[in-house]
């Protein structure tokens, strides 16, 4: 991760591949997976007793992943450095009967996920990608990615009212895709799809998670191709950032004497409260931690020690100042893009960064010759919120929130600078480097 200053279009092109090729939390794991594999990283499972040798190990649960490096000499009280970050964007899901439709027309009944802009799923090319699970339990992933379904708007000539009120969409009535013609609905025609989408014999599949993504491709755009625009942004940009970091460090010259342990936490379930097993607010974190304290001989008194050094990034994308809105941003607060990451912070624990928080994310930036911005919302309106404050409340873990500023988060299409991505990877490597 030479020339942190300077724009590094590999690394933007390396993300907008990795945008394209998660059209799923579970695809995103997988990806990141195969990413760590790469670099020397091997999978561990659960069921399995752990060893605290050195080297580079990760678990992987549904659409979460934990992936840690344990440097040559680790103590059992080493203190881990945490990258933070979820896999999850706001989409449409597949609901349990999704066969449905009416007037000729062929229809999958989908569930509203997260909080998306609903409007940026109209008149949009979407394929379907997630997991399937199997009659002997085991899962495969699917991705249909080409144009399948459609979430048809309303002619203007049918709702004139929509020039003067804007458009008003209803959650059940109006964001069901349609996917083909036909009054014959057959309960498990969608599944019977995807089973040979998949590869799979008729009648394997016995349950899923599903979802819409766009298909049309990551891009770079304007008139130098100095922004990105792109899928799942919120937060896949985050997840990307991290495991390069991680596979720089473990993998860098200095892996041997590394003061810290550096982990990779990227989570599901964000956009709905993270309350889950593969959710910030689950116990998956906190066991794989405890695990490696004690798989390196360490006591109770290790953990505690090696939990009270701990420092968490915690990584998702941001508000940039928009130019058409100024006025709903905080007046003396205006990121930009290509900026340089966002040090997110409210008062309220919207946010989990203090003081002490800034100063270990500024001297990280500082090292790694990256700028740095502050976020607060204004203060008429409401705040949201990360992982940020479930890992420093359910771990006891000092944490700080940052991440990349960009445009229509939560949109099916998201919008950043070309250079933040990279500008990001490079702290996230001095933060990790300690």
């Amino acid at each position: 991760m030479s020339e942190p200053s300077r724009f590094h279009r590999g690394h933007t092109d390396d993300l907008m591949s990795f945008l394209a090729a998660g059209p799923s939390p579970y695809h995103a794991v997988a990806n990141t997976a195969e990413r760590l594999e790469k670099a020397g990283f091997r999978q561990v499972a659960e069921t399995d007793a752990w060893d605290g040798t050195k080297g580079g190990r990760y678990v992987l649960r549904g659409g979460a992943i934990v992936a840690w490096y344990v440097p040559e000499g680790a103590e059992p009280h080493t203190p881990f450095r945490i990258v933070g970050a979820h896999t999850d964007s706001p989409n449409l899901r597949v609901k349990p009967l999704p066969d449905t439709g009416a007037h000729g027309w062929r229809q999958v009944a989908v569930e509203i996920y997260g909080g998306p802009l609903m409007n940026s799923w109209l008149d949009r090319d979407l394929g379907l990608a997630g997991r399937l699970t199997l009659r002997d339990g085991s899962t495969r992933l699917v991705n249909v990615d080409r144009p399948l379904l459609r979430v048809p708007q309303l002619a203007i000539h049918l709702d004139r009212s929509v020039s003067a009120e804007g458009l008003k969409l209803d959650k059940q009535r109006h964001m069901q895709p349609v996917w083909g013609l036909g009054d014959d609905i057959r309960d498990g025609d969608l599944i019977a799809f995807l089973e040979e989408a998949a590869g799979l014999s008729a009648g394997e599949v016995t349950g899923w998670d599903l979802m819409t993504h766009s298909v049309e491709a990551p891009a770079y755009l304007g008139r130098d191709q100095e922004l990105v625009a792109g899928p799942r942004m919120d937060n896949l940009l985050s997840v990307h950032a991290g495991a390069v970091a991680l596979a720089a460090v473990a993998t860098g010259p200095d892996a041997a004497g590394l003061p810290y342990i550096p982990v990779l936490a990227a989570f599901d379930h964000e956009e709905n409260g993270s309350q889950s097993d593969t959710g910030a607010d689950g116990p998956l974190l906190g066991n794989v931690l405890e695990r490696s304290v004690f798989a390196r001989g360490g006591s109770y008194e290790d953990r505690a020690r090696a939990f009270a050094g701990t420092v968490c990034v915690s990584s998702d994308t941001g508000h940039a100042v928009h130019p058409n809105y100024a006025e709903r941003h905080d007046p003396t607060h205006h990121p930009r893009v290509d900026g340089g990451p966002i040090l997110k912070v409210n008062v309220n624990n919207r946010y989990a960064t203090d003081g002490s928080g800034r100063a270990v994310f500024a001297a990280a930036c500082e090292k790694a010759g990256v700028p740095f911005q502050s976020f607060v919302s204004n203060n008429s309106m409401p705040c949201g919120t990360t992982i940020g404050p479930i890992t420093a409340a359910r771990h006891g873990i000092r944490t700080v929130d940052i991440g990349v500023a960009i445009l229509s988060m939560h949109s099916a299409r998201e919008l950043c600078g070309a250079k933040d991505p990279y500008l990001l990877a490079n702290a996230l490597v001095a933060f990790l480097e300690g």
